[in-house]
């Protein structure tokens, strides 16, 4: 199985959301200023970074573990839906793969915080918001991971895309 954990620029909740998956931060508690920034990739990526698939690691099951940026693009996750499900039906391809969208968790303080940060070059205001915000977003960050994992678990079909986390 391959997860796949997606945002607008892939640098703040889907970077939480891979570490979580793959037990880098706490399960337990909202994590401190430090373990946040210290998350691989938070902050980091660009916009030149959108559309890249990020390998993030293997969970303790042996799957593996990608995180997205996609933009605004309405168009990305179905074409990719699309074309996994070409590569299952005439490649030979066997892997089941589930897109989880991170946007519903995001918080206010996170998105100005990463126009900010990322967008403007105004970190010292921007960093901060964005710390704030993902504490916030942090206890729903975690069950969406919670239920992706449980999904998955029930997927039949090649792929799954998982637009709106609260069903």
């Amino acid at each position: 199985m391959i997860f796949i954990y997606n945002c607008f620029g892939g640098t703040h909740s889907s970077s939480l959301a891979s570490a979580v998956h793959l037990k880098k931060l706490p399960l337990d508690r909202i994590p401190t200023w430090k373990e946040i920034l210290n998350t691989d990739q938070f902050n980091r990526l660009t916009y030149k970074d959108m559309g890249r698939i990020i390998y993030r690691g293997t969970d303790e099951e042996g799957n593996k573990v990608f995180s997205v940026g996609r933009g605004t693009s309405k168009v990305l996750l179905p074409c990719l839906k699309n074309l996994i499900t070409l590569l299952h039906s005439d490649c030979g391809l066997n892997e089941k793969i589930i897109f989880t969208n991170m946007t519903p968790t995001v918080t206010f303080p996170m998105t100005v915080g990463g126009f900010l940060s990322r967008g403007l070059g105004i970190h010292f205001i921007g960093v901060p918001l964005l710390l704030i915000g993902s504490q916030r977003a942090y206890r729903e960050i975690l069950r969406v991971v919670e239920r992706t994992k449980e999904l998955a678990k029930t997927i039949n079909e090649p792929v799954l895309v998982l637009f709106d986390n609260r069903q």
